[in-house]
């Protein structure tokens, strides 16, 4: 699961949710006050509702209440999947072959049994059909062995596939009625017009109505086979992060998902403020590329960036609730660097490196996104902090803010001499973070080429194939260790994701991939 086309459009898709201004549209209810309605506020990014196109934050949201995966998480937790419509499954021991056996009793919204020829079909409709999540099953066969087996075939040891399973665009589909509906798996299926407005699914959740641009309306699934949600009805709406603040301050609202650190200062003691550090990880690129650079290509220059940044100072821009990145994988998932192995600032450390460079007082050009923000935080005040930051070591940071498209075709084609970016998990598996390795995704916007950096590449290669928690842990640490001694990127951090709800809202975790799973809320 290394290089792919889609991770640059999937960075901007996750940028732009959260840096949309909604606009209007219809308004939803308000909040009904026998607590049958739940009203969400979030900033849209939403395409399509059919789990095998969607890869959009918001559509996510939808995809995961509709739709059910093979694999899930338990809440925030994405250490370990658990069963969803699989009631088991196991890998083998070569990492190729996840066998899943399936939960019997489970139906679709028509009340139809789920069969092992609609994970089959729903899978490889995802694979074949070539939308944007169909990246997540590159290279994997899916194959029914009997009417409660189904096994998926890796080419390659992939041990990251349970990890995978719960996304929701891999939701499974009720063949049947998708097939009668234009569904086919592969490129000429036509099913997305039904899917945005009916549900295929055997999620707690039915789509009601559906709008890209205003709201979407989910109803309880009257057929759910599980634990009915607490909720008859879930409004989301597209809505701006001030009038975010606005609607939950006063009730007409119970969820708002896009507030800033800021924002979510004093808030009322009859509002639940949830803050934890996010899955982004903001860093910096250096580009090793000669033809870019001939600053940045030195190891000891790279060494006084890494050693200049206040690292502490990030975070106070950045508020309460966000974290120091360690490594490039964040601290959610398998294989995160542990806290104390964050570089601390050492300016006399950074002075030194810089001497042993042989620049004499550099000036390098930092570009990032101008308009684009990350859990509310935009990119300008922390591009000027590391200005400060790298001039107090004796290095000129020439600012290049620039439009999101323009910034984000530079970054594709690795023409930024210095970067400011972020990356999001595409699935919470620290495999999906070799993209930072000489000649993959992200090593290559960073001038990085493959065969630069052998022992970092072998470490790659070693943590791709290993099997098991342990072993995984420890081969992701080494790379990361690696990365951070010799790589082109320094990991900053991770901003804060804060969630605010009305005192009456249980039961909410947030999560890497889904943000929120709406049927885990309750009301009191």
């Amino acid at each position: 699961m290394a290089t792919r086309s889609q991770t640059a459009a999937v960075l901007l898709a996750g940028a732009l949710a959260l840096a949309a201004c909604g606009s209007g549209g219809a308004p939803a209810p308000a909040a009904q006050s026998d607590g049958k309605t739940l009203v969400i506020d979030t900033s849209f990014d939403l395409k399509t509702a059919d789990p095998g196109r969607t890869y959009e934050p918001t559509g996510l949201i939808v995809g995961k209440a509709t739709y059910e995966t093979l694999l899930t998480f338990d809440g925030g937790d994405v250490t370990k999947p658990v069963p969803a419509l699989a009631e088991s499954y196991e890998l083998s021991e070569d990492g190729k072959v996840l066998t899943l056996k399936l939960k019997q009793g489970s139906t679709f919204a028509d009340g139809s049994a789920i069969t092992a020829d609609d994970v089959v079909f729903s899978l490889t409709r995802v694979r074949d059909m070539k939308g944007t999540p169909s990246f997540l099953l590159d290279g994997v066969e899916i194959a029914k062995t009997d009417d409660s087996t189904i096994t998926l075939t890796s080419e390659k040891p992939n041990a990251a596939l349970p990890y995978i399973l719960p996304n929701p665009g891999l939701g499974i589909l009720n063949s049947k009625v998708a097939k009668q509906n234009g569904a086919t798996a592969d490129a000429q299926d036509k099913a997305e017009q039904y899917l945005n407005a009916n549900s295929a699914g055997s999620g707690p959740y039915q789509i009601e109505s559906f709008n890209v641009s205003s709201q979407v309306v989910l109803k309880a699934n009257p057929k759910y086979y599980g634990a009915k949600p607490a909720y008859e009805k879930v409004v989301i709406r597209n809505v701006e992060a001030a009038t975010q603040k606005l609607n939950v301050q006063r009730g007409d609202s119970q969820v708002a998902l896009n507030l800033s650190g800021d924002q979510v200062t004093n808030m009322p003691a009859t509002l639940q403020v949830n803050k934890t550090a996010s899955a982004n990880v903001i860093f910096l690129l250096a580009n090793q590329d000669s033809a870019i650079s001939k600053t940045t290509t030195n190891a000891k220059f790279v060494e006084a960036v890494r050693k200049g940044v206040d690292y502490a100072g990030l975070l106070e821009l950045a508020g309460e609730g966000s974290t120091q990145a360690p490594g490039v994988i964040p601290s959610q998932l398998l294989g995160a660097l542990p806290a104390d192995q964050a570089v601390k600032r050492d300016v006399e450390g950074a002075k030194a490196a810089l001497a042993a460079s042989g620049l004499s007082a550099p000036s390098v050009k930092l570009e990032y996104p101008t308009e684009l923000t990350v859990n509310g935080l935009s990119f300008q005040p922390l591009a000027e902090r590391i200005q400060a930051n790298l001039k107090e070591v004796g290095i000129t940071v020439d600012l290049q803010p620039a439009p999101v498209t323009t910034a984000l075709d530079n970054y594709r084609n690795g023409k930024e001499e210095m970067g400011l970016w972020y990356w999001g998990p595409d699935y919470p598996d620290p495999s999906d973070y070799l993209a930072f390795l000489p000649g993959q995704t992200v090593g290559k916007r960073a001038g990085w080429q493959s065969g630069t950096a052998k022992d970092i590449e072998a470490a790659g290669e070693k943590a791709a194939a290993a099997i098991g928690d342990e072993a995984r842990t420890e081969a992701y640490v080494d790379v990361q260790t690696k990365l951070n001694a010799a790589g082109p990127f320094v990991p900053l951090i991770q901003p804060s994701q804060n969630i605010v709800t009305a005192a009456s809202v249980t039961g909410l975790e947030y999560h890497p991939v889904w943000t929120v799973d709406v049927a885990d809320l309750g009301a009191k």
